[in-house]
């Protein structure tokens, strides 16, 4: 028999093709091998950055308070309001036995903490912690503290208790007739509960504020520490940086300060030194996320935390331009250049002597020694191209005259390509920047077709920090994807020199977005089946990339197939005039409206009805809103739509090569908040961006949808113009490996994803190279559906020993699995 074999190179952007070749049909099945790698141990790929790997926190799903932050009294200063959610009141999280008011005066505690709570003689307040409640441990120890004045003089009694009684012997407080001042004491838990709760008491009227209980037994550092479990979860990845506020934290709500002249603005982006000082005094703030941030983890916690696990701090400041859906420049230039001063004071609270200004505060929060920042970064995926970089380039200019050895880090937009990317990359290449942010969450398949991305980057050109990226979920194929994935940016070392996961943390009840590298509740934690990734990779990554090269998977393309679809976003719309033709001229499908709907099928949410001789979804809240019609089985055709937006956020969703709920394309037409128009496509669930183009929808204006299918080439046509199209014929490839060199150790770490159902035999050539028989294997592998959670981590590491090394031998990588043999070289 015969065969083409499909060669794929591990270094850099060579990929060839070896002619086609006779294979010998083998006299035994045992000596077939289904792949070859072949590895050039004589020549040196790119060398590879300690810092390459590292991770995201950005204080999302609750990341930060109830999360990584040790507090375990929710909204313990009272400073809740509908700025956070709509759902919130000063006491949310607090129950009143008696009579209780928060108040907003001059006898609040400072300037800063805005509001305090009155509590009336014989009255009490319960906290509820997070999740379900206050978690405690059987013998552990905790700290309350509490700031409290009362003109008389009380006793505060402070108990812990959950339905089952007492979970700790009650402190009692004496508040002296004076002002505020810093009350203290501690419990020891005499069991274990999740679900307790702390009740403050008060003997006569008293005023409170920041009523706070904290574990002893925190991370490195107490008081003000973070989660222990949490905190261990990250620092066993050995990350080589941490980025952190944000992410959409830092684009977003008003550029101002929190102060009088601002009105003490509650949604305001992220702005360090809001974060920094005694907790009692550091600003409130809404979360654009929905929710509050009481900032106790602040930029100094942030810079210690990095510290303390061994990874450089990566810190990214506001550009004064918003992003994450609300997209406006900041035309101020006064506050533009207090957000510049504010960047260089960043630099010196960081790296500063404490003898200067800022330095000083530095020490005076417990750290003379400077904290080592080499990089910053200035904005976060902004979707204004043009108007971000101006302002970018003014931050630049401004650092690198008085810091010239800081590294300031641009992006590339909310996307992998599509208009703003390109006008984003251009700008960065021609201001010759050092290093680019990219972002992007995709399907699985995405990743497993585009482990050639950084194949063909400019090598002279900025570099790229991958600042946020996961595949679209969080079982094991997400992570076998994502493994696939980065053995290419390994490979690319010398173009990619960060990156990070992204987002890092979620509580499972306090969920905006997945996927999530960690998960955890108010007394347990987890990493996902990417997790796992992401340590085996970051605990193995080596100095250099050994030059290898691979076969391919044989794979056979048909045409795209599938049905028709019409769905909204957020959006009323209006649909007419449908007709799906073969490209025979045949018609597959006519619908006018004028009847009944009996030829669609509503899969999807929304409220669909005919009016008027219009096919109308009316629910404006409802996301994705799917109807289909058709036969899964139809290629080759061309799809006509009228399309008329009623009202609401975006545009109209139409919907091509419907397989079935969570496999298709959609041309979405005004969506991102009617911003522009892309094509995605939906593989099991997860979505990828084929094109994209800025642009809106009128409300009201009907237009003429146009899709033509032939094979796997799409073009689209909006109003009779081609808008623009695609060829979806790239390759999934399930077998991916790269290899690196442990400089330490010897050992070449030869790291191989085989993420399909079949075991791969792999006849694997070191290239001459002298070995050990011996190789230590570490392998991840499970059911592509299995998920990690609480009770049960069905993708774990195994580790074994391979004793059948030598120049040349057959390994054979198990279904669905990342395997990393580490061989000592002799």
């Amino acid at each position: 028999m015969s065969r083409t074999v499909r060669w794929r190179a591990g270094l850099g952007a060579s990929a060839f093709l070896l002619a086609t070749a006779a294979l010998p049909v083998p006299a035994h099945a045992a000596d077939v091998t289904d792949y070859a790698l072949t590895v050039d141990p004589s020549a040196d790929g790119p060398t590879i950055d300690k810092t390459m790997y590292g991770v995201f926190f950005e204080d999302i799903n609750r990341a930060a308070d109830g999360g990584l932050y040790a507090e375990l009294l929710q909204n313990r200063s009272f400073e809740y309001s509908t700025d956070d959610n709509t759902s919130y009141t000063p006491l949310t999280a607090w129950a009143v036995s008696g009579t209780a008011q928060v108040r907003n005066d001059s006898g609040r505690l400072n300037d800063r903490n805005r509001t305090y709570l009155s509590l009336g003689a014989g009255s009490a307040v319960t906290n509820s912690g997070y999740n379900t409640g206050v978690a405690v441990r059987d013998g552990a120890r905790y700290d309350f503290s509490v700031w409290a004045r009362a003109e008389a003089g009380t006793t505060l009694t402070v108990t812990l208790q959950d339905a089952g009684g007492t979970l700790a012997t009650a402190r009692r407080i004496t508040v002296k007739k004076s002002g505020w001042a810093r009350y203290q004491a501690g419990f020891t838990a005499t069991r274990t509960s999740t679900t307790g709760r702390l009740t403050l008491a008060s003997s006569a009227a008293a005023a409170l504020d920041m009523v706070s209980l904290f574990p002893r037994d925190t991370y490195k550092h107490e008081p003000n520490g973070l989660r222990k479990d949490l905190a261990e979860k990250v620092a066993a990845l050995h990350p080589g940086f941490v980025r952190f506020p944000g992410g959409c934290l830092v684009n977003t709500g008003s550029m101002q300060d929190y102060s009088e002249a601002s009105g003490w603005q509650r949604k305001r982006s992220y702005q360090w030194k809001d974060t920094i000082g005694p907790v009692e005094q550091r600003a409130a703030n809404a979360n654009f996320w929905g929710y509050n941030q009481s900032y106790g983890l602040g930029y100094y916690e942030y810079f210690r935390f990095a510290e303390d696990i061994g990874a450089m701090p990566l810190p990214v400041v506001p550009a004064l331009v918003t992003g994450c859906g609300q997209n406006k420049p900041v035309d101020d230039d006064a506050l533009l250049q207090r957000h510049i001063q504010d960047t260089l004071d960043l630099i010196e609270f960081a790296n500063g002597p404490a003898s200067s200004k800022w330095g000083k505060v530095r020490a005076g929060m417990g750290h003379p020694e400077p904290f080592h920042l080499t990089h910053i970064e200035v904005g976060n995926e902004e979707n204004l191209p043009n108007e971000f970089f101006a302002r970018f380039q003014r931050f630049r200019a401004a650092v690198q005259a008085k810091y010239p050895s800081i590294q300031v880090i641009s992006n590339s937009g909310p996307d992998d390509s599509g208009a703003t990317f390109d006008t984003a990359w251009k700008l960065n290449r021609d201001a010759e920047v050092d290093m680019v942010d990219e972002h992007y969450y995709n399907s699985p398949q995405w990743f497993l077709q585009n482990n050639d991305r950084y194949d063909s980057y400019d090598r002279n050109g900025p570099k790229v920090f991958l600042g946020e990226y996961a595949s679209q979920g969080n079982a094991w194929k997400n992570g076998l994807a994502e493994a696939a994935y980065m053995t290419g940016l390994e490979r690319n070392a010398d173009v990619v020199k960060l990156a990070s996961y992204a987002p890092l943390y979620a509580d499972e009840d306090y969920v905006q977005w997945r996927p999530d590298l960690v998960w955890f509740n108010n007394h347990a934690s987890w990493g996902s089946a990417s997790y796992e990734v992401q340590k085996l990779f970051m605990t193995n990554v080596g100095d250099r990339v050994v030059p290898s090269r691979a076969t391919a998977t044989p794979s056979v393309s048909g045409p795209i197939t599938g049905a028709v679809g019409l769905s909204t976003w957020a959006t009323s719309a209006a649909y007419d005039d449908v007709q799906v033709t073969a490209a025979d001229g045949t018609t597959l499908l006519g619908d006018d409206f004028s009847g009944d709907t009996s030829k669609w099928t509503h899969t999807g949410g929304g409220g669909w009805s005919v009016q008027d001789g219009q096919y109308v979804q009316t629910d404006t809240a409802a996301e994705n809103t799917m109807v289909q019609a058709g036969d899964p089985s139809w290629h080759d055709y061309d799809l006509h739509v009228k399309a008329t937006k009623k009202s609401g956020k975006e545009g109209f969703l139409v919907a091509f090569g419907v397989r079935d709920t969570g496999n298709y394309y959609w041309w979405n037409i005004g969506g991102w908040n009617n911003t522009q128009s892309a094509v995605e496509q939906a593989v099991d669930g997860g979505k990828s961006t084929l094109v994209a183009k800025a642009g809106s929808v009128e409300t009201g204006r009907a237009y003429d949808v146009d899709i033509k299918v032939r094979g796997r080439q799409v073009t689209l046509y909006l109003d009779g113009k081609e808008w623009g199209g695609f060829t979806d014929d790239k390759p999934a490839e399930p077998f991916r490996q790269v290899v690196t060199r442990d400089a330490k150790t010897g050992e070449l770490i030869v790291k191989v994803v085989n993420a399909q159902s079949s075991p791969a035999r792999t006849a694997i050539d070191l290239g001459g190279a002298e070995v050990a028989s011996k190789a230590g294997v570490t392998t991840l592998a499970a059911a592509p559906d299995a998920v990690n959670t609480e009770t049960s981590t069905a993708v774990a590491p195994e580790t074994s020993t391979f004793t059948g090394v030598a120049t040349k031998f057959t390994y054979t990588f198990p279904a669905n699995s990342v395997t990393f043999l580490r061989i000592r070289q002799k």
